[in-house]
């Protein structure tokens, strides 16, 4: 073991190989929930982990999984449970870097619905150590005998939330059911309410419950802009702002399906690269679409929260609210999106007078600065008395 004391990452018991790895892509402070789980998991106890997004929840219990695995053992040994496509291939790239800047060389693939299954089987015939997907798949190939859940050690319930409302509930503990009872169980997520613990305390054994109270702070770099318009010219003022803006990369947030294939279809009528996420897509689709977003291919992405739940993409510029979150940290969550590395980001919201009164709560509650804004003559100018 390495003498973390002369290491910034300062993780008792983390290996060093681990450790150089994070260095490789340039992380070196741990953040709370790293400290705090990372010695914990890796004595493999059961735990339950709420923490905000954004605060490192997939290295917490990643770091923990490396370092136990027996590396010479070509079997499945650890099973990462997600609700979404989307959250499955982001573990796995992280894995993947991981396994690339350290010494452990572990075998991982994703295994998701909505996908062809010989060709998941012929990956599985690879000897994983790591699974990462979606439990419906999962069960699916475990019921076929093309994975075999007795060697599994630990299991990982990322969003474990969503993975124990009532429609995932019953295939995660039948999942579970199919490995043996001496195993570890860790569960992540941003909130857990009462009924989602007790669901998760009856599949572990003694499990310890970690909340910490990091709070994620809105990046310095980003500015808080408004303007005001009828609720019916919201898609038209978002329409004109990017047509003078012309982001990069920006994401437009409406909460209804039926409003967002509204502002998709004027955005694409007035020929901007702009295209759409909701429950409607098809996975292959979806996928296509975010692909396309990250590599600039498509410069506007608009979509719900929901929708966007588990995106992680580099070189968003704009936050475009055309709908605006009652809670003041899912609006911290969704402007926390541009503005990274020390790059300017800008969170406009498109407000009627009476939303006036959210901006307002977020104002107070964490004490952001809002500009208001006004369009002329196809310009933007700053309005000279922009109090709330």
């Amino acid at each position: 073991m390495v003498d973390v004391m002369k290491n910034n990452f300062n993780v008792p018991s983390l290996s060093e190989t681990l450790i150089k790895a994070l260095e490789k892509q340039n992380i070196s402070i741990p953040t709370q929930v790293q400290s705090i789980v990372i010695p914990i998991a890796l004595e493999k106890k059961d735990i339950i982990v709420q923490s905000e997004t954004g605060t490192g929840k997939t290295l917490a219990y990643l770091l923990p999984v490396f370092q136990n695995l027996d590396i010479l053992k070509k079997e499945l040994q650890v099973l990462i449970l997600v609700p979404t496509h989307e959250l499955a291939i982001q573990i796995q790239r992280q894995i993947e870097l991981l396994s690339q800047n350290s010494d452990i060389k572990a075998v991982s693939t994703p295994i998701i619905g909505n996908v062809n299954i010989e060709r998941q089987i012929m990956k599985l015939r690879e000897k994983p150590q790591i699974i990462v997907g979606t439990a419906g798949r999962i069960l699916e190939l475990i019921k076929k005998k093309k994975i075999t859940a007795h060697t599994i050690k630990t299991i990982v319930l990322d969003e474990a939330d969503k993975l124990t409302d009532e429609n995932n509930i019953e295939i995660i503990k039948a999942v579970i059911k199919t490995t043996l009872r001496e195993r570890q169980i860790m569960a992540f997520s941003a909130s857990i309410l009462r009924n989602a613990e007790a669901q998760l305390k009856s599949l572990m054994k003694d499990a310890e419950i970690i909340k910490p109270t990091e709070e994620i702070s809105i990046p310095d770099t980003i500015e808080h802009i408004y303007i005001i318009c009828e609720k019916r010219d919201k898609i038209e003022v978002v329409r004109k702002l990017a047509r003078i803006i012309m982001p990069k990369k920006a994401i437009i947030f409406i909460d209804k399906t039926s409003e967002i294939e509204k502002a998709i279809a004027k955005l694409k009528f007035h020929k901007l690269n702009a295209e759409s996420i909701h429950g409607a897509n098809r996975k292959a689709d979806r996928k296509m679409i975010i692909e396309n977003f990250k590599s600039g291919k498509v410069e506007l992405l608009v979509a719900s929260d929901l929708a966007a739940r588990g995106l992680d993409i580099q070189g968003i510029t704009h936050i475009f609210n055309l709908d605006l979150p009652e809670e003041p940290k899912d609006y911290l969550h969704r402007v926390g999106r541009c503005g990274r590395n020390g790059n300017q980001g800008f969170a406009i919201s498109i407000v009627t007078e009476k939303e006036l009164r959210i901006l307002k709560l977020y104002q107070k509650s964490m004490g952001i600065e809002f500009k208001q804004i006004d369009m002329s003559n196809g310009e933007i100018k700053e309005k000279k008395i922009n109090s709330i």
